[in-house]
C-alpha cells in the first residue's frame, strides 16, 4: 500500500473511505442485477465487450466536453456514466472468469505505484520533465517485459491502440518515434514538410484523372505533418481542431441570427454575402 499523503487540494466535502466503498459496491451490485441471466434487463444482458465499447468512447468524450465547459454538475453526471462503463466491462469479464472490478482497481493502483517510485519508493525526482523521462523509461521496461512474456520481439510502437482518434494516435506515434531519435529537432523542417506534402496534394489534384485513393494518401500525409507541427509547438492538435470546430459553429450561428433578423436563411443568400456576414461576426467577437 502507498504511504498516506496529505491532500493538497481544498475540498468543500470529502467522502469517507467507507462511503466511497459503499457507493461503489452499490453500483457493482446494480450492474450484477442488470446482467442477471434470468431477471436482468434484456438490453444489458445482450451486450458484449465489442457492442458496449462504442458507448465507452462516447461517454469519455462527454466527460471531456463537460470539463471543457467547466460544468461541474454535468461533469459529475458524465463521470458517473463513464464509471458505469468500467463496471460494465468488469462485470462481463467476471462472468467469463477473466477478471473482476477489484482486479481492475488493483492493476491500475499497482501501475501508479510502480510508475511513481519517487513517491512510493526510494527514487528522487525534482521536476515534471524528469518525471516524464522516468515515466517513459518505466513504460518502455513494461512493454519489453510484456513482449518477453508473449515470446515476441518488442517494438518501439508497442501499445499504441489502433482505435484512438487519428490525430491522437499520430501524436503518440510521433512521440514514441522521437524517443529513438526519429524526429526533427526543430519545427522549421516540419513546416517545409507540410509545404512538400501540400505540393504533392496539388500535383495529384492537377492530374487529368485524379485517383481518389492517391488523394486520400497524400492528404493523410499532409495531416500527419500538420499534427507533427502542432506537437513540436506543444499544441494539442485534437484540442486545437475542437476549438476551431466550436468557433466555426459559434460564428455560423451568428450568421444565422443576423440573417434571421432580415427574414432570410443561409440557403437564400450567396457565398459572397455569407463571407461578408462571417467577417462581421468575426469582428464583433474580436472587438469584445
Amino acid at each position: 500500500m502507498p504511504p498516506p499523503m496529505d491532500d493538497p487540494l481544498p475540498r468543500a466535502q470529502t467522502a469517507s473511505p467507507s462511503a466511497n466503498a459503499a457507493a461503489l459496491e452499490r453500483l457493482i451490485d446494480i450492474m450484477a442485477q442488470l446482467r442477471h441471466p434470468e431477471t436482468g434487463c434484456p438490453w444489458d444482458r445482450e451486450q458484449d465487450f465489442k457492442t458496449i465499447s462504442r458507448y465507452t468512447i462516447e461517454e469519455a468524450y462527454e466527460v471531456a466536453e463537460a470539463a471543457h465547459q467547466d460544468d461541474m454538475p454535468a461533469l459529475q453526471d458524465e463521470l458517473g456514466d463513464l464509471l458505469l462503463q468500467v463496471v460494465f466491462h468488469a462485470r462481463m469479464a467476471e462472468e467469463i472468469g477473466a477478471f473482476d472490478f477489484a482486479a481492475v482497481a488493483d492493476t491500475i493502483t499497482d501501475k501508479m505505484i510502480r510508475r511513481h517510485p519517487h513517491l512510493f519508493g526510494d527514487q528522487s525526482i525534482t521536476d515534471a520533465d524528469s518525471q516524464t523521462v522516468a515515466w517513459e523509461r518505466i513504460k518502455t521496461e513494461e512493454r519489453a517485459a510484456k513482449a518477453a512474456n508473449e515470446d515476441r520481439r518488442p517494438s518501439v510502437l508497442d501499445g499504441i491502440a489502433t482505435s484512438l482518434p487519428a490525430p491522437l494516435r499520430a501524436v503518440k506515434l510521433q512521440k514514441r518515434l522521437a524517443t529513438v531519435g526519429f524526429d526533427w529537432p526543430r519545427s522549421e523542417p516540419v513546416i517545409a514538410k507540410i509545404i512538400e506534402e501540400l505540393d504533392e496534394v496539388r500535383t495529384e489534384m492537377a492530374a487529368s484523372s485524379p485517383d481518389v485513393a492517391r488523394l486520400e494518401d497524400e492528404i493523410g500525409d499532409l495531416l500527419f505533418a500538420c499534427v507533427n507541427l502542432a506537437r513540436h509547438l506543444k499544441v494539442d492538435p485534437e484540442a486545437a481542431l475542437a476549438g476551431t470546430n466550436r468557433k466555426v459553429e459559434r460564428r455560423f450561428r451568428g450568421i444565422e441570427a443576423l440573417l434571421s433578423s432580415t427574414g432570410k436563411t443561409p440557403d437564400q443568400v450567396d457565398l459572397a454575402e455569407l463571407e461578408t456576414l462571417w467577417q462581421q461576426v468575426k469582428q464583433e467577437e474580436m472587438g469584445k
